[in-house]
């Protein structure tokens, strides 16, 4: 019992998951989470977090301790030519604070130009997301597409059926020859061919989008369908507004903006080295001594008997304290701090250009997709008329065909034509939709459908 109710518990499972379709949001958001890109970028805003902490901590004083044992052997020379034993063993202990006092705001201009480059990593993380979401959106709409390519190729095929059902009936009758019967035939193995080729693309296009998701089981993916407008507006007059707001939210415009800030603090940043820096140190220590060898009279040579005190007792009287300032005051250092500082203004310029080079590029963006949105608007008009005069030729073609006036072939092309024609408006619709929410999307309108 526990086997089959296991066996039904996976089975309902995958029929659940099967028929779970996915909304555009939720390949999004499953995308933004999920993506190798993505996590990648987050790791890289993770380290500069750290630098952050790092460079705040910088203020803090240090400390640090030692603790070491050193035992030595050998022969040595006295004072008087003497030479003997001197074997003895050392320990010595010792804890230092150090704490920079003054260098010309150097730790402080650190940690602001850390807070800078997080946020430009933050930034590109932002950007990566919106790119991966783009390619979303517009594959999610291929999908769609396709499908609606399928409806009609499956009324295309319900067509196709009906005119092979009267062509049989007509050729048994012997109103019609055998090749009105065979064409009729052919039509329909025709439009089977473009019905499957439509659910081949269909699957494709599936395929993409789960591997733009990598996803792992892209067998038993499939979306919602969205219920897309039938008739479409004119899309804006001008791109000004749309340029000025992608200004303001676009993250790659914004990142670059940063790391001009970020350049800036390092220029100030090189220039501390110009100015003398000041710290302050404290200090404990101790040491303990014993001689391993016999100590001898350096005039008789006899063995002098020389008590040392104990570990402890040498430590507490050996005990000593040291506190101090220092400072470090450059004179020479064969101009290299100025030529670091010149780096440093180039490193300003360099992103300064890269922020024109950003700002260029999204005008370029939001300009291509207004005129994408113009021409897929103007192409979708076009497609309509194109639709409605076919539809109105595949009406005479069968009416004519009913009289006998038409032949077979002549109805098969008008229904032919009609079809392209669908396909044509569809396209260009999706298309058009695309353009502009593409163009919503540089003016700070989130994506959807």
């Amino acid at each position: 019992m526990k086997k089959i109710f296991s066996l039904v518990l996976l089975s309902a499972f995958s029929l659940g998951f099967s028929q779970k379709k996915w909304s555009l949001q939720e390949c999004v958001d499953y995308a933004v989470k999920n993506n190798l890109q993505v996590i990648s970028n987050q790791y890289n805003a993770d380290i500069q977090t750290k630098n952050l902490e790092i460079s705040k901590r910088d203020k803090l004083p240090s400390v640090s301790g030692s603790f070491n044992n050193n035992m030595s052997f050998g022969t040595t020379q006295g004072f008087q030519g003497s030479i003997g034993r001197n074997d003895n063993f050392n320990n010595s202990a010792s804890v230092g604070a150090n704490m920079q006092l003054y260098n010309n705001g150097r730790l402080k201009k650190s940690a602001e130009k850390s807070q800078y480059d997080l946020e430009a990593s933050l930034l590109d993380a932002e950007r990566v997301k919106n790119d991966i979401s783009l390619q979303i959106a517009q594959q999610y709409l291929q999908v769609l597409l396709n499908k609606e390519v399928k409806k009609i190729s499956d009324e295309a095929v319900a067509n196709a059926e009906k005119v092979l059902s009267r062509a049989k009936i007509t050729t048994e009758v012997g109103t019609t020859p055998k090749t009105v019967e065979a064409e009729a035939t052919a039509g329909l193995a025709r439009e089977k061919q473009r019905q499957k080729s439509a659910e081949i693309d269909i699957q494709r296009s599936l395929f993409s989008l789960a591997m733009l998701l990598q996803l792992k089981d892209y067998q038993n993916f499939d979306v919602q369908e969205v219920p897309l407008p039938n008739s479409l507006e004119a899309p804006l007059n001008s791109t000004e507004n749309i340029v000025e707001k992608a200004f303001e939210n676009q993250p790659q415009v914004k990142a670059a903006e940063t790391r001009i800030l970020s350049a800036q603090k390092q220029t100030e940043i090189a220039k501390t080295a110009f100015y003398p820096s000041v710290s302050a140190f404290a200090g404990l220590s101790t040491f303990y001594f014993y001689k391993v060898s016999p100590t001898l009279n350096p005039t008789t040579g006899q063995e002098i008997d020389v008590e040392y005190d104990s570990f402890f007792k040498q430590y507490k009287d050996n005990f000593g304290q040291n506190i101090g300032v220092s400072a470090n005051i450059p004179i020479f250092n064969k101009g290299i701090t100025k030529l670091q500082v010149e780096q440093a203004k180039i490193s300003e310029s360099i992103a300064k250009n890269t922020l024109e080079q950003q700002k260029v590029e999204v005008q370029q963006n939001v300009q291509r997709a207004y005129f994408d949105a113009n021409a897929n608007y103007e192409n979708y008009l076009a497609a309509l008329e194109a639709e409605k005069s076919t539809k109105l030729a595949l009406e005479f073609a069968e009416k004519s065909y009913e009289a006998g006036r038409a032949t077979i072939y002549d109805l098969n092309n008008a229904r032919n034509n009609y079809i392209n024609a669908q396909g044509s408006v569809s396209q260009a619709k999706y298309n058009f939709i695309f353009s502009t929410k593409l163009l919503n999307f540089y003016a700070g309108i989130p994506l959807s459908l």
